[in-house]
């Protein structure tokens, strides 16, 4: 009996002794994680939890908070891209701006300054001064259309759109400038009705933009083109043209706020970056998609592929 007792007594001491190293080891790694997590959120680092543990409800901890981790770095990440991307586009339009407002500011002052001045140097002053407040206020109504589209404030109605149609009807409101600029147009529409789901108000936007983006950076070439397709699921529009092109590098940024080329502070590529934005907010708008291919001096293209209804 006593040896009994004694057995019982050792069984508990060991029970009580593992006990308490793994109620000290659970203790350390609390401890641990506590003071790795704070030093991850103090420092916004990119790190995540890692602890060799045999528990596993502690695992199953590990992998959620680092879901969680994981999930918040990305959304500081899209706030830093966004705040960049931010600061870029608000530099930008103060500079876009600042030109054209001086340009007029200048020309009102040779009118206050020069009062005797014949009324044909006046009303040219004056012409010029209006074209120059039309980009003014051209440049902000693209702002406010993007900061709409983006906060989900535009109202966007999808309907059933002749596409055929819209494309023809964009194509020839540019025809006596294609024409004055002595541009080669190649239009491929085809004659079998293409329908898609859409914006009719926002498509032709969107038109209006590509067809005016190849003609001002593509003019080089002097070629410009219109295709329409489509598959059993998709319809694709093709806007394309043989100028300068986009490089490898440049493809990915094309579309960013207040992206611009290069050179498109130059006279002859002048452009407030905030057109193909736009124009891929639209598409999105609609679930559709825009994509971009170019080899410069050859061929440059970007495609329109929205969902086609075929009812």
């Amino acid at each position: 009996m006593a040896i009994f007792l004694v057995i019982v007594i050792i069984i508990l001491i060991v029970l009580n002794i593992l006990q308490w190293r793994t109620k000290k080891q659970n203790s350390a790694n609390l401890t641990y994680l506590h003071q790795k997590l704070k030093r991850i959120i103090d420092d916004k680092t990119d790190e995540k939890l890692l602890l060799h543990t045999d528990d596993e409800e502690l695992k199953r901890i590990l992998i959620e908070i680092n879901s969680l981790l994981e999930h918040n770095q990305k959304i500081i990440a899209a706030y830093n891209k966004t705040e960049l991307s931010m600061r870029k586009m608000l530099s930008n339009i103060s500079h876009d701006l600042k030109t054209p407002l001086t340009v007029v500011l200048g020309y009102i002052e040779i009118m206050l300054n020069d009062p005797e001045r014949r009324d044909s140097e006046t009303e040219e002053l004056l012409q010029k001064v209006h074209v120059k407040t039309v980009e003014v206020l051209d440049l902000i109504k693209k702002f406010f259309d993007l900061a709409k589209l983006e906060s989900g404030d535009k109202d966007l109605p999808l309907t059933r759109v002749h596409i055929n149609e819209l494309c023809r009807k964009n194509i020839l409101n540019f025809y006596e400038v294609l024409t004055t600029k002595g541009f080669e147009v190649t239009i491929d529409v085809p004659d079998a009705a293409l329908y898609v789901l859409g914006n009719e108000e926002a498509l032709d936007r969107v038109m209006n933009n590509l067809i005016s983006n190849a003609i001002q950076y593509g003019g080089e070439g002097k070629v410009i083109g219109l295709a329409l397709r489509g598959d059993e699921h998709s319809v694709y529009i093709d806007v394309w043209d043989k100028g300068k092109g986009i490089s490898e590098l440049h493809k990915d940024l094309v579309f960013e706020r207040m992206y611009t080329l290069e050179d498109s502070r130059n006279k002859s590529y002048q452009g407030s970056g905030l057109g193909l934005t736009i124009t891929k907010r639209l598409v999105e708008k609609m679930e559709g998609e825009i994509l971009l291919t170019s080899k410069p001096y050859e061929k440059t293209t970007f495609t329109i592929k929205l969902k086609r209804i075929t009812y």
